[in-house]
């Protein structure tokens, strides 16, 4: 009986270990490619919980035709493939900032950044206010 209801949803179980372990990897990861991998993770899951509901098991695509009483709901669809597009468009602006970051730092790590800006932000306290 709980195996039953256990494979009923296992698409909710698959996208709440999607959306955890991307925000895992989002928070616990100073590089910055792995935060965009985990930013992808994390949006795939919300891709999957749109989509689960938006199936209706014996429904037909919104074309009319006789024979066809069910029908199932194009929206989520739709949304989903926007925020695909949108996705990819936003992981290439991640992935080009990545790249511009390490030509200025020399590291896409975030504690190396930090170094480099703390120890430029210290050189610039140093300087007397005259020579600025």
């Amino acid at each position: 009986m709980f195996s039953e209801e256990f494979i009923g949803y296992y698409n909710y179980f698959i996208t709440i270990f999607l959306m955890s372990c991307g925000l895992y990897i989002v928070v616990a990861r100073g590089n910055m490619v792995k935060k965009l991998v985990g930013l992808g993770m994390f949006q795939t899951s919300v891709y999957l919980l749109y989509l689960t509901p938006a199936k209706i098991l014996g429904g037909t695509p919104p074309i009319l035709a006789e024979g066809f009483d069910v029908y199932s709901n194009p929206l989520p669809h739709v949304l989903i493939l926007t925020a695909i597009v949108v996705g990819v468009a936003t992981l290439g602006l991640g992935l080009a900032l990545v790249v511009r970051i390490n030509e200025a730092y020399g590291s896409i790590e975030e504690d190396d950044i930090f170094a480099k800006d703390d120890d430029l932000q210290g050189e610039d306290d140093e300087l007397p206010g005259d020579a600025r």
